[in-house]
């Protein structure tokens, strides 16, 4: 499904205002594509889905340099592949996995305090049928929802704990909270 140019305009332009919603809607709508052109360069879908998190990290915080004269999927893909030639060099050269840096702009526009649809539903939820759904995740998610929900950390010491840069964290628990309401839905 292709989104609207004059849709994706305005999306992109509250997303360089820093409006949560507009980053869900360019994450909800572009994770497939730029997940499986990664799966398909890197043959590995853990690894494919930590270079999308990086990406869209990456993407979000420089979104206020994107051409709206390219596509914006291109622009999306052109980061993935970078980011996946630049990790596949460090791994040649070095044995420790690098991260990304996330400038400090990024980490303010992306809020923790938002009350989206998302987290309601996760909060009417059954506590035991909740931790069911959650189960259902990929380690990595639930390791993040737990950290955020159950043991409350802020994005800062998710961060730490995990020794992820902010920006991927934050990335993550999008994805995380799209994916564990998608079960939700699914079940209900």
């Amino acid at each position: 499904m292709e989104i609207k140019k004059d849709i994706l305009k305005i999306q992109i332009s509250e997303a360089t205002g820093g409006k949560q919603s507009a980053y869900k809607f360019l994450l909800d709508n572009y994770w497939n594509q730029v997940f499986g052109f990664l799966l398909k360069r890197v043959n590995d879908e853990y690894e494919a889905e930590e270079i999308a998190i990086e990406t869209f990290s990456k993407a979000f915080d420089k979104v206020a340099t994107y051409d709206g004269n390219y596509a914006f999927a291109t622009w999306l893909t052109t980061i993935a592949k970078n980011i996946q030639i630049d990790r596949f060099r460090k791994k040649k050269t070095s044995p420790l996995n690098s991260t990304s840096e996330v400038s400090e702009e990024l980490l303010k526009k992306i809020t923790d305090g938002s009350l989206n649809a998302e987290d309601q539903l996760i909060k009417e939820q059954n506590l035991k049928e909740l931790l069911g759904y959650i189960k259902m995740l990929k380690p990595h998610y639930q390791e993040v929802i737990n950290l955020f929900y159950f043991q409350e950390l802020s994005y800062q010491e998710i961060s730490v704990t995990i020794g992820q840069p902010l920006g991927n964290v934050k990335v993550r628990l999008l994805r995380a909270r799209k994916l564990l309401a998608e079960i939700i839905t699914r079940a209900n």
